[in-house]
């Protein structure tokens, strides 16, 4: 019975609520907005949102793999470590990213006829610094050289094929 009692009195409080609820200003004048507003040459010419993402993190996620496996090196170094397995490992992530962006870049024109020349010294850079490494494995500041020309030559490649000044 009390459960009889509770719907009653449900019942009750419900039928004595306001059958309309009214806002508090005119919404229509919104709404018309919306309707009739066609989208602008602007908006139609934006790229999607969800592409700028899709670059950001291909190369987000190599460059924090390998700022993360540098960065542990900070400290002391352990004895344990192999710092020739973290070097092959960077140059790998390093030339799969190149290739990758070389593949992606090979059908449009390069803006300058000398860019391979810039990477060529870049990748002598690099096989200079890790010859060092070598002969120093544990040095972090070889380490973040060697990431430093890395970076500059995927920079030099994306700069050569897809401009700034050409991305709106």
């Amino acid at each position: 019975m009390t459960t009889n009692k509770s719907q009653d009195s449900l019942q009750q409080q419900l039928a004595s609520l306001p059958q309309d609820v009214q806002p508090g200003r005119d919404l229509w004048q919104g709404i018309e907005l919306a309707i009739t507003q066609q989208p602008s040459a602007t908006d139609k010419a934006k790229p999607k949102s969800w592409v700028y993402g899709a670059v950001a993190a291909s190369i987000l996620v190599p460059a924090v793999a390998v700022w993360i496996s540098i960065s542990s090196l900070s400290g002391p170094v352990e004895p344990g470590l192999d710092s020739a397995a973290l070097i092959a490992q960077l140059s790998e992530q390093y030339e799969s990213q190149k290739s990758s962006l070389l593949v992606t870049y090979q059908d449009k024109p390069a803006l300058t006829d000398n860019w391979q020349s810039q990477l060529t010294e870049l990748e002598d850079a690099a096989a200079a610094i890790k010859s060092a490494l070598k002969h120093d494995p544990n040095n972090v500041a070889l380490l973040r050289m060697l990431q430093t020309v890395y970076q500059q030559q995927i920079d030099l490649i994306e700069r050569v094929h897809a401009p700034k000044w050409q991305q709106i």
